[in-house]
Order: structure tokens, then C-alpha cells, then sequence
């Protein structure tokens, strides 16, 4: 296991902690109950089992990666929750072959009929008619035969290397003349669709690629062969970085770490059932996996391909209505000038129900804007044709100081981020790396801007990434402003970024790694104090993760005084609500629906006062002592109610939302008595409602004659 996991406390908890692993799988089992949900569009439930699919991939690359390097270098100190690493895995082991047990019953048994119904069908090789067999066999000729290269096995050709995530048949052969078996690989070409549509007279059909490869092996094995089987297999590797940030070039020791990857060590290889017995021994030595990483699975192997799938021209019907972003929002209806918008207040947008449009719209017109003299902005992970970044270039064309903070070691964005950072110090950007030992997840653009009476810094503050694309997707909240105190943090937080500050006193930002665990720490410490004293008293969080132990201490203490506490956790929570004298006033919900939950907002009561902060950080070790992290707060009177309300409508929610127990499952909220609430389309029909007020409003405006006036101007 890497450092990086060494370093959390790394001993039993004297109070209930949930292990962070099973936690996930948990968080993975709400997904794929959205797609058993019938009431969800058959498309919808398509991509959410593709979805956990691609979770489970990344989950094995990382996580169940770093358990057994902990049992390989025989670590056995055993983890908050009390399990060595061998404990863990073995559970992990159980639960998630159990998972996917369930993931292929709701494919088989239940979407499967169900695209049926609704005109669309897999076909195995055994349901091709004639016409069908002569339109794959006329692919495999035209498209396939040319991509195609099988790879044979024998004492003067070892196993290949085989990418990670990769999909191939193993074929077990007889040559003419040998009685021994010989074997080969073909791996199916990831460039092509896995589903090829074929020729029907009732609906529509598809054959998967791996099939129509295997009905026409014969012509890739011409001559003095036999195909004996053909078992299509994958292989999942370890993934995670190990990168010398004290290289003296960090870039290159990524490039270097990122070959690596796709060279880890296998931890997983799945098979279908019916595999050939002999293929799998063969492989299960080639590929040196253990018993307890094989699955078998009915197939098709690799769900991530219904991805694709579930977006189907021609198939919208069959999918969520779309929420369609308002723009402007309308905290910024009637100003053409974003600037202008800014100074009179701070402004506040909820992605994707306000449209993320308006973030690069203020970075495009700081660009071309003359007055505008400085940019500096951070990023973590953007899109592949990223408009923020098309901005920050135009920016530096322009003669402006462009300072941008790339975190190269995003995971799984490391390439993409590499391209970006080269691209913009082209473009004469200064271009930062990140720091060594953290990354930098914080999210904040800083425009610097020369006015009339002086300098002004106008900044842009959230809980997502830069990302045009996640933003459609992702919730997340952004917060404008340009008061002077924001304006001071920010520029030192670059300054600490950028060259040699120490971390400075500041006035309103929350800054990890050197100050956000204390102030959370207070924080409930005074929660605790005021409930003690008999103050009002309440902390409501929204986080995507809960895993720190002493936080998760301090929220138990914070029951035990009467604290009451209403988490909102996407994904992993380690803490376990509902223990008598331990966790009884604290109730944690789950929100999975359309949209990722992604936003950070933390609210504490104060004795009667109540405050609310957002930002990028989640309650886990990494967010709070090895990260760079922005938590700011929202104190315009209009925003920090809008706040309150955001935080008050998920709560309400009792569609997307389920409640943890105290024997760590799930349940559905009860809807008894209430009226139906998804936060996710209410949010929309909000959103859609305050621009339509504005443009009602506008348009109800009597005319009014021009002046002599206003013609002189």
C-alpha cells in the first residue's frame, strides 16, 4: 500500500468506525439500486450499472490495489476500524463478488427484459438469422480483420502484455501434427464500438464485438489449426502513482509513474462462467491471480461499455428528462458587465441548474478586458477542449499575467493535465506544478483589475472543478466576490502557492493544510459548549466523504451533548449513526440520483448565530493534512439564506435520498404523509422560476420616452 494510506491513524478507535472500504461498496450498492429502480427510465438504469462498473474499476485499481500490497510487505497493524489488511481484503473479497452477483442478476433479470420491451435487444450468435450472420461476417471482413492481431502463446512467444481494463479472448487451439493444446490472445480493439447494430425487422438489435470476433476465428486461424474455445477475459492492474515529488522534474517523474501504471500487477481478472477449464488454468498461471481476485460472471464481461449505450441516437424517451441550465442566472440577470455585477454584491451559482457558462464568461471577458492586469487560477481536472483554459491563453496573448496552478497529480487526469500545462506555458502563462508532498484541490480564480480608485480583486470561489464538462453533471456551488478581505486571502494563498510565504493569518478564508482541521475542530468544540450552556446548537454537513477519525470523534461527543447533527455524505461514512449514548442525535443521508452530489457546505449554529461555509474539502485525513483546500464563507445576508435553503431542500429530499442505520445499511426515506421531493428537479424548477420572475418583470416595464437627454448622449 502506498504512504499515502500509512500515514492515516493506523490503530483501532476507541468508538464505532466503519472500515472506509466497505463503505464504499456500500456507496456502490446505492448506485446500482438506482439501476434495479423500475420507475427509472430503462436507459438511466443502463448507465448507472455502467457507472458502477467504472467505479468498481477504479476502486480495484486504487484500493483493493493498495490492501494486498499492505499483506504483500506483511503490514498488519490493523486500521481505525480495528481489521488488519488481510481482514479487509477477505471481507472486500466476499462483498463485492456478492456485488456482482447482484450486478449481473439486474442485467439479465431485469434490464435486459426491459430493453426488450422497449424494442431493443442483445442477440447471442445462436439468434442471428441468416441475413444478420452475413452483416457481421461482412464487418469482421471489412473493419475487424484488418485491427486485429491474434497473439500466440508457446515456448518461443510468451504471454503478451495485456493493457490495463483491456478486453480479450483466449483461445485454446489444437496444430496439426500435436496433441498438446497451443493458445492465443486477440484483444478486442477498445477504438471500435463494443455493440455493432445488425439488420431487423422488429426493433433493434445488436451483437457485442467479442462475439462477432468469435464467430469468425476460423478466418484469423486459417490453415492447420482447430479452435478448440474462445473465452473472453479481462484483467484489471494496479494503478495508483508511486511519484518522487522531490524529482527535479516533476512533469517527467509523472510521465515515467503514468508508464508504470499501465504495467501494475493484476489484482483482478474476470471470466465468464462458462469459461473453457483448461483456458482458465492456463490463464489463472499466465496472469499468477489469486482464487479470491477471479469472477466469474454470466457476461458480458465489462458493463462500462453501456455508457455509450445508454446515450443511443434516437432513444432519448427512454432516458431522465434533462436539466437544462439556466443562463444568465440569475443573480446576474440584466449585466452585461460581470464586473459591474460584482461590485454591487457578492453572487452566488448552483451548477448545472445555473450554467457554469457564467465562470467562463468571467475569465473570458478578464481576458480581453484592458484593464483587467493579472489572472491567477487553480485547476485540478478540466475537460478535454476546456474553455477556461482557451480563455487563460487569450489572456496571456493580451499582455496579461497569467499564473496557473495545474495539479499534475489529479489521479487519472495526470495526461490530460500534462497537455493543459505545456499548452498554456506556450502560450507565455506561468505555469505552476503544485506543491511537493500536497495537492493543490483548492478552487479560486483571482482577477486583479485597475479601476478608478485604485486596484480591485475580483474572485470566483467553489466547491467543483473548472470543469465544463462535469458541470453538467456534478452539483456544485460557486460563490463571486470582490470584497477587499477575500481579496487580501486570495492573493496571499497564491503567494503561498507561487514562491516561498509561509501561510499566513487570514481574514476570512479556511486554508488546509495548516489551519482547516483546527477551525473544524472549534467549530464542533463550540457546538459542544453552546449545548452544554444551553444555547441553540447544530452542526449540517454535506461532504462526499466522512472518514477522519477525530472529526468523526468529535461528532460522537457533539451527540453525547446533545448536539443535534444532520449529515449529508455521498459516498463513504465511516462514523455510525443511531448508537445509543454514542450517536443518537445524529442522522446521515445519502443522495444518488440524475446528477453527483459534489458540493462542500458546512453549517453550525453558533449559539443562535448561525454560520454557513462551502468550499472544496471533504472530512477525510487527505482533504484536511495533506491538501491545499479552500473553505470560505458565505455571509451576504441574500446568499447566506439561499444557502440555508440549499441545505434544507436536500434534507427534504425522499426520491434520491437514503438514511444510514445503525447496523450501517440504507433505507429509502419514508414518504408516508409527504409530498414528493427530488431535490435534483426541484433545484431545476427553482432555477428555471427566478429567471422567468426577471424576464416577467422586464417585460411588464412601461415604456419610456427618450429625452432630448438621452438622444445628446
Amino acid at each position: 500500500m502506498s504512504d499515502k494510506m500509512k500515514t492515516e491513524k493506523e490503530q483501532p478507535t476507541p468508538f464505532p468506525y466503519y472500515n472506509r472500504e466497505l463503505s464504499w461498496v456500500d456507496f456502490n450498492a446505492r448506485v446500482l439500486e438506482e439501476a434495479m429502480k423500475k420507475e427509472n427510465p430503462i436507459l438511466e438504469r443502463v448507465n448507472f450499472l455502467s457507472i458502477t462498473a467504472s467505479n468498481l474499476d477504479e476502486f480495484f485499481m486504487v484500493r483493493v490495489a493498495g490492501v494486498i500490497e499492505q499483506i504483500k510487505s506483511k503490514y498488519k497493524k490493523p486500521d481505525p476500524s480495528g481489521m488488519t489488511p488481510s481482514q479487509v481484503y477477505a471481507a472486500l473479497s466476499e462483498k463485492i463478488h456478492t456485488f456482482a452477483e447482484r450486478q449481473y442478476s439486474c442485467l439479465l433479470r431485469s434490464i435486459v427484459p426491459a430493453l426488450r420491451r422497449e424494442g431493443l435487444s442483445f442477440l447471442s450468435l445462436e439468434e442471428l438469422d441468416a441475413k444478420q450472420k452475413a452483416f457481421i461476417e461482412s464487418y469482421f471482413d471489412k473493419i475487424l480483420f484488418p485491427v486485429l492481431t491474434p497473439l500466440a502463446v508457446d515456448r518461443s512467444r510468451p504471454f503478451p502484455f495485456l493493457s490495463n481494463k483491456s478486453l480479450n479472448i483466449a483461445i485454446r487451439l489444437r496444430l496439426k501434427g500435436q496433441e498438446e493444446p497451443a493458445f492465443a490472445v486477440v484483444q478486442v480493439p477498445g477504438i471500435l464500438s463494443r455493440f455493432l447494430e445488425v439488420p431487423s425487422s422488429e426493433g433493434r438489435c445488436f451483437v457485442l464485438l467479442e462475439n462477432v470476433i468469435i464467430s469468425c476465428l476460423d478466418r484469423l486461424f486459417e490453415g492447420s489449426t482447430e479452435v478448440l474455445s474462445a473465452s473472453p477475459f479481462r484483467i484489471t492492474r494496479n494503478s495508483d502513482l508511486d511519484i518522487d515529488e522531490e524529482a527535479e522534474d516533476l512533469m517527467l517523474a509523472i510521465q515515467k509513474s503514468i508508464k508504470k501504471r499501465k504495467r501494475g500487477r493484476p489484482v483482478r481478472l474476470e471470466l465468464l462462467q462458462k469459461c473453457d477449464p483448461e483456458t482458465k488454468a492456463f490463464l489463472v498461471e499466465m496472469l499468477d491471480v489469486k482464487e479470491s481476485g477471479i469472477y466469474e460472471v454470466p457476461g458480458p464481461l465489462d458493463l462500462t461499455f453501456f455508457s455509450k449505450f445508454a446515450r443511443l441516437p434516437g432513444c432519448e424517451h427512454l432516458c431522465f428528462k434533462p436539466i437544462v441550465p439556466v443562463y444568465p442566472p440569475a443573480d446576474f440577470w440584466g449585466y452585461s458587465d460581470i464586473f459591474e455585477a460584482i461590485r454591487e454584491k457578492d453572487r452566488m451559482v448552483h451548477h448545472p441548474y445555473e450554467s457554469f457558462e457564467i465562470v467562463v464568461n468571467f475569465i473570458r471577458q478578464a481576458a480581453e478586458d484592458e484593464n483587467v492586469l493579472a489572472i491567477k487560477q487553480t485547476l485540478y481536472r478540466v475537460s478535454g477542449h476546456s474553455p477556461i483554459i482557451a480563455a487563460l491563453i487569450k489572456a496571456a496573448e493580451n499582455g496579461k499575467q497569467v499564473t496557473v496552478l495545474v495539479e499534475l497529480k489529479a489521479r487519472f487526469d495526470e495526461e490530460n493535465n500534462i497537455l493543459w500545462a505545456k499548452k498554456l506555458e506556450e502560450a507565455g502563462c506561468h505555469v505552476i506544478y503544485g506543491l511537493a508532498g500536497l495537492k493543490t484541490h483548492c478552487k479560486i480564480a483571482l482577477v486583479v483589475r485597475r479601476e478608478e480608485d485604485g486596484i480591485r480583486r475580483y474572485l470566483h470561489m467553489g466547491t467543483g472543478n473548472y470543469n465544463d464538462s462535469t458541470a453538467k453533471i456534478y452539483t456544485d456551488l460557486g460563490m463571486f466576490t470582490c470584497k477587499e478581505p477575500f481579496g487580501i486571502d486570495a492573493s496571499s494563498l497564491f503567494n503561498v502557492l507561487t514562491g516561498y510565504s509561509q501561510p499566513p493569518e487570514y481574514n476570512k478564508m479556511v486554508v488546509a493544510p495548516h489551519g482547516m482541521r483546527t477551525f473544524f475542530q472549534e467549530m464542533i468544540e463550540q457546538e459542544i459548549m453552546n449545548a452544554k450552556n444551553g444555547l441553540p446548537s447544530g452542526i449540517t454537513a454535506k461532504v462526499n466523504s466522512l472518514v477522519d477519525p477525530d472529526i468523526i470523534e468529535r461528532l460522537y461527543r457533539a451527540s453525547q451533548a446533545g448536539v443535534p447533527i444532520r449529515l449529508i455524505v455521498r459516498g463513504i461514512c465511516c462514523l455510525i449513526p443511531g448508537l445509543a449514548g454514542i450517536s443518537e442525535n445524529i442522522q446521515v443521508y445519502s443522495i444518488v440520483g440524475q446528477l453527483l452530489e459534489h458540493s462542500r457546505i458546512f453549517r453550525f449554529e453558533c449559539g443562535g448565530t448561525p454560520k454557513i461555509y462551502m468550499g472544496s474539502a471533504d472530512w477525510m485525513p487527505r482533504n484536511l493534512d495533506r491538501r491545499v483546500e479552500l473553505v470560505f464563507p458565505v455571509e451576504d445576508p441574500d446568499l447566506k439564506q439561499r444557502a440555508f435553503d440549499t441545505l434544507d431542500l436536500m434534507l427534504s429530499d425522499n426520491i434520491n435520498a437514503r438514511m444510514m442505520l445503525s447496523d450501517r445499511s440504507y433505507i429509502h426515506i419514508d414518504r408516508r404523509g409527504k409530498r414528493a421531493c427530488n431535490s435534483h428537479r426541484e433545484f431545476s424548477r427553482l432555477a428555471q422560476e427566478r429567471l422567468k420572475a426577471l424576464e416577467t418583470q422586464e417585460r411588464a416595464k412601461p415604456f419610456r420616452p427618450l429625452t432630448a437627454e438621452d438622444v445628446s448622449k
